[in-house]
């Protein structure tokens, strides 16, 4: 019955496996489920660290480089910067073994970031925003 409830209401599934849990009734615990939403979890949680670095990277790239556009939107990607970087660290704080694997994360994040601004305008040849550059809330490009 649950697992047919997984595929039928996933909310009612999720709610009937907590109960399930509390009331330490393993043997009514839809365990394949659990386990695969599980594995989801830990997978959406990178995903998501990707997402926001390759974001953050993209706003410090248009501010560092984007010269025909800064004096417009340069307050507007600080703000975002600031915003990204928030997010970034509420997510290591609710997840620090997350934390070494930034760097790996930022492997994925930042060719795709310049060839997002690419698409935009032309980067120097040498434009570089380092990892700790990125994460440094303190750490803005000239504007």
């Amino acid at each position: 019955m649950t697992s047919s409830l997984y595929d039928q209401d996933y909310n009612h599934w999720i709610q009937d496996t907590i109960q399930q849990l509390r009331r330490r009734n393993f043997e009514r615990v839809d365990w394949d489920n659990l386990i695969e939403e599980l594995e989801t979890m830990g997978k959406n949680d990178k995903r998501a660290l990707i997402s926001l670095l390759t974001r953050l990277l993209e706003h410090l790239l248009k501010l560092a480089y984007w010269e025909a556009e800064k004096p417009r939107t340069a307050n507007h990607w600080a703000s975002e910067i600031v915003n990204f970087r928030a997010q970034i660290q509420t997510r290591l704080e609710d997840s620090p073994s997350l934390r070494p694997q930034l760097p790996a994360f930022y492997e994925k994040a930042y060719p795709t970031a310049v060839k997002s601004v690419s698409q935009l305008f032309t980067l120097p040849s040498d434009a570089q925003i380092s990892l700790n550059q990125a994460l440094d809330d303190d750490w803005f490009p000239p504007h």
